[in-house]
């Protein structure tokens, strides 16, 4: 795919790129992606469990070096980090993005939330190190798209509603939002995200005007993947219509049945707040215990809509194979 723009900027083979998953991340899995040609993604969390989690900036940052000499371990091919910046009282960012730039990490996934996410000084600071960004914003619309073009992204993410973990506060779903965003860059190239999970729907994507897809729930149940057995079993044998989608922080949330989820369904209709809810959701802390322990009693198994699409477990090689159109 040589005339593909994303695969020219990222300097890989596929347009395929592997969202951060947070928790669901690690070496063996971003390896394995970027060695598919696709490109791999260590998120927050990358490679921990409760044992080994850590909460300061420093411990945080160095944990992520680890993580990312792993990958370097299993390959060759260019990979990213993702970076979750603040506008204000961010300790997270600075020492995470020092260990990117000593560690020669090339692409960057910058996650904007809400207003102020754009920030131009920071996007000179990781072009000035001549690493790549893929803008993703939770919440993205013609207007942030355009200013965080003007700052300097090279590739923009439209995230629709379809998508799984933190939901967009619009619900607007992938084939409304892409063409949205498609119509609003000016040079760069948009990936497509929310529901993107084998052929059919990457071709969809393509013909709203993204030049290549951005998947996450699709690499959650493939063989290298670091989730359960069980929780593999159970996105196989669902489909989008099994998900409860519930209000927490900030806006929205989806998870497959299970008690945490089911109270957190009947407290949304009780009329609890996102607060009270996004407390008892208990934020990544629930995905871990529901996804890395298959423990849905006191966790949530958070994905996309296009889960009805996946319907065995694969090689990250046979998925990339597949996104790549």
């Amino acid at each position: 795919m040589q005339n593909n723009r994303i695969c020219q900027i990222l300097g890989i083979e596929k347009p395929v790129i592997q969202g951060p998953l947070s928790w669901l991340t690690d070496a063996r899995l971003v390896a394995a992606v970027s060695n598919a040609g696709g490109l791999g993604v260590l998120g927050p969390n990358a490679g921990l469990t409760a044992e080994t989690a850590v909460s300061t900036p420093l411990e945080t940052a160095e944990k992520m070096r680890e993580e990312i000499r792993k990958t370097k371990a299993l390959t060759e091919k260019p990979f990213g980090v993702n970076l979750i910046p603040t506008p204000e009282n961010d300790p997270w960012t600075p020492p995470i993005l020092q260990v990117i730039k000593e560690e020669a990490v090339k692409v960057v996934v910058y996650t904007g939330y809400g207003e102020g996410a754009v920030i131009p000084a920071l996007f000179d600071d990781l072009k000035d190190a001549g690493i790549k960004i893929i803008y993703r914003d939770i919440n993205p619309t013609p207007e942030n798209t355009r200013l965080a073009e003007a700052a300097g992204a090279d590739i923009i993410v439209a995230t629709g509603f379809d998508e799984g973990g933190t939901l967009p506060g619009k619900a607007l779903g992938t084939f409304s939002i892409v063409p949205l965003i498609a119509d609003a860059v000016q040079h760069v190239p948009v990936l497509a995200a929310g529901g993107i999970s084998d052929n059919r729907t990457a071709r969809a994507a393509h013909a709203l005007g993204a030049s290549g897809v951005f998947a996450g729930s699709v690499f959650i149940s493939t063989e290298e993947s670091r989730v359960p057995q069980s929780v593999k079993d159970k996105i196989i044998h669902a489909d989008g219509l099994d998900m409860l989608l519930f209000r927490t922080l900030p806006d929205y949330y989806r998870s497959l049945p299970g008690k945490l989820a089911e109270k957190l369904v009947q407290m949304d209709k009780a009329g609890a707040s996102n607060e009270e809810l996004g407390k008892t959701m208990g934020g990544l802390r629930g995905l871990r215990i529901g996804m890395l322990e298959g423990n849905t009693d006191e966790g949530y198994i958070s994905l996309g809509t296009g889960i009805g699409s996946i319907r065995e477990i694969k090689t990250v090689a046979k998925v990339v194979d597949e996104l790549a159109v």
